[in-house]
């Protein structure tokens, strides 16, 4: 029994089976193809290649507008040398996800205001979703206003949930989160729910000791810093602020001719 195609037909049967990239290509591959001889596998595997490669780049692209990632905040512009206790290999290696990812391991990093904290963590989301990852990126107070509007309508265990598909959530200035605001026992739900089993990656200004005035009681204090340190890598960002030394660096190159005048 012979066959016959149709290649008119071939715009309809790639976009029927949602192969956009190869509808695109096949025509200018199809011609180098049939030029320079190839076999119908490579051929095929060329094709398919290029639709895989742009499936990849449109999730990736993807990710990046749902995570909420700082832009400009990437690894590639992060000053490495004016926080020198945070090594460059550390950070590249976690950029690589795997282990710790899968093991739902903390990243607690902390440091007074101005000291690339929220660089730091928006660069390493931007690494993991390139490496495939999922990450979202939110200041703590507007998840706990998130999260007690769930809670009031009664759809609290719900919105925890649908943040599962997030294999890292960057909770970013958690000391700002202040008990009286409201009930914030909301965030130590979130805590205990990911608790091994997925990633926070939390900023704050304050020690572990200040946290007393986030959650409700000392002893939901105690219980989530135990969940969250339980698996962690900690990471001291104990130096001065990169904001103001470089507003300074830019008030002296605004003018140079200033100098310092004894008293």
């Amino acid at each position: 029994m012979t066959v016959t195609t149709d290649t008119a037909r071939l715009p309809l049967l790639l976009t029927t089976l949602l192969l956009p990239t190869v509808a695109r290509l096949w025509p200018a591959i199809g011609a180098t193809a049939d030029a320079e001889g190839w076999p119908a596998a490579k051929t095929l595997a060329t094709l398919l290649e290029h639709e895989v490669a742009e499936r990849a780049s449109r999730r990736i692209q993807r990710h990046l507008i749902e995570a909420r990632l700082p832009s400009g905040k990437t690894l590639d512009t992060f000053d490495f040398a004016a926080v020198p206790m945070v090594s460059r290999a550390r950070i590249a290696a976690l950029a690589e996800g795997d282990s710790w990812l899968a093991k739902g391991t903390n990243i607690l990093c902390f440091g007074p205001p101005g000291v690339g904290k929220t660089h730091l963590s928006s660069a390493l989301g931007h690494a993991l979703i390139d490496a495939g990852y999922r990450v979202l990126f939110t200041r703590t107070t507007d998840l706990v206003q998130h999260l007690q509007t769930a809670r009031q309508e009664l759809k609290l265990a719900s919105a925890i949930e649908k943040l599962d598909k997030y294999h890292l959530l960057v909770l970013d200035d958690l000391s700002y989160v202040q008990k009286s605001q409201a009930e914030t026992s909301v965030l130590f739900e979130l805590i205990s729910a990911r608790y091994e089993r997925r990633s926070l990656f939390i900023t704050a200004n304050q020690p572990f000791g200040a946290w007393d005035s986030v959650f409700p009681d000392p002893a939901m204090t105690v219980a989530a810093i135990d969940r969250l340190v339980h698996h962690a890598i900690i990471l001291e960002m104990n130096t001065d602020s990169y904001r103001r030394k470089s507003a300074q660096a830019r008030a002296v190159t605004s003018d140079p001719g200033t100098t310092a005048h004894p008293n």
